[in-house]
């Protein structure tokens, strides 16, 4: 059986194109992928993510075990400072990739829609036993406000300074009178908040943001839309970009792995993968030929294979066919003529990350 959002029923009013999506029953567009993308790159729109999963851990060493678990430094967080991180197996690869909120009493841990039940089995096997962990994702429903007029549409709703709210930052706080936790985050490369709250309160808040958003044309966006905004911006997609057999260093998220704060999973086989030196990375590439790069088509150098494609697609924002895909050494650098095969061989380029450089967010 699958799910549905509190969203399902305003979905199938604005017309959505429903699909099952990581056991739920998503819309996937709306008016058209390419409308909705122009609509969040210019003024605002909106996406039901509420298939996302939160985990909630408590207890006085939160912080220590977290950190533990993730491969970025948790300790050094702020109050309300909200992060990217991974969850790794000893052998370096990819649990998940997440986003972790270090809120008043506790640390909230944003997982995949896909992965929750494998990341939570995963961490329940790691925990502490002087910690606590809770999965309430069944009971939170999550709204992504993205776009240039982000910040004008939710100042409508709340007393909360949003303009003192830096990216990556949270609160705690009231939205339309309800209690939830906001973030100045999201993954379109624009400006935008999330917003986390009850399911009961769902139809309340869609209400409230479409009607507050209406001088900006805002729109409700779907799932495909998101795929190519997060790519447009070298965003990761799990199973696509990144899964168990790739690291963090190869996907080029070494920012995000703290070497240096000592022991969590994984460290080890990072540190021996480090000072090997990486034999493949993943790479961003534009067709130089009008073809989309599907994911699982063989890259070529020559007539030698040199990779494979992960995530591809055409980029209204870039009136670009664009790619990403792990690319062995040395034919991964900067300016490296690539072949993609798509019903055959069609060049590429290699480019620097990311594909969209005119994101709002601050």
């Amino acid at each position: 059986m699958l799910k549905k959002t509190a969203f399902y029923d305003m979905h199938v009013q604005n017309k959505g194109k429903i699909v099952p999506f990581a056991g739920f029953e998503m819309p996937v567009q709306f008016k058209g992928v390419i409308d909705e993308i122009k609509r969040v790159r210019s003024t605002v729109g909106v996406f039901d993510v509420s298939h996302m999963g939160e985990f909630i851990v408590t207890g006085d060493r939160r912080k220590e075990f977290v950190d533990f678990i993730t491969t970025n430094s948790v300790m050094s967080l702020a109050d309300h400072q909200v992060q990217y991180s991974n969850f790794l197996y000893e052998n370096g690869g990819i649990v998940d990739d997440l986003l972790v909120y270090n809120l008043k009493d506790k640390i909230m841990l944003v997982v995949n829609a896909s992965n929750c039940d494998k990341d939570f089995d995963w961490v329940m096997k790691n925990k502490w036993d002087d910690v606590k962990v809770e999965n309430i994702s069944d009971r939170i429903s999550q709204l992504a406000v993205q776009g240039p007029s982000a910040e004008r549409v939710i100042k409508k709703l709340t007393d909360y300074p949003l303009d003192t709210m830096p990216f990556y930052y949270s609160a705690e706080t009231k939205v339309c009178g309800i209690d939830m936790v906001i973030s100045r985050t999201g993954y379109t490369g624009e400006d935008g908040f999330e917003l986390y709250f009850y399911n009961e309160n769902g139809k309340k808040m869609w209400e409230e943001i479409f009607k507050a958003g209406e001088e900006f044309n805002i729109e409700p966006i779907g799932l495909a839309a998101r795929d190519t905004l997060r790519l447009e911006m070298k965003y990761m997609l799990y199973g696509n970009d990144i899964s168990q057999d790739t690291t963090p260093l190869e996907a080029g998220t070494g920012w995000a792995v703290k070497m240096e704060k000592g022991d969590f999973i994984g460290r080890d086989a990072l540190i021996k993968q480090k000072e090997a030196g990486l034999t493949r990375k993943l790479v961003c590439f534009e067709m130089l030929e009008k073809a989309i790069p599907r994911h699982g088509y063989e890259i070529f150098v020559n007539d030698k294979k040199v990779g494979n494609v992960t995530s591809g697609n055409f980029s209204p924002s870039t009136d670009k066919y664009i790619g990403l895909g792990y690319v062995d050494a040395p034919f991964n650098k900067l300016g490296q003529d690539i072949f993609i095969d798509i019903r055959g061989k069609k060049k590429a380029v290699i480019v620097k990350s990311p594909f969209y450089k005119n994101g709002t967010h601050k």
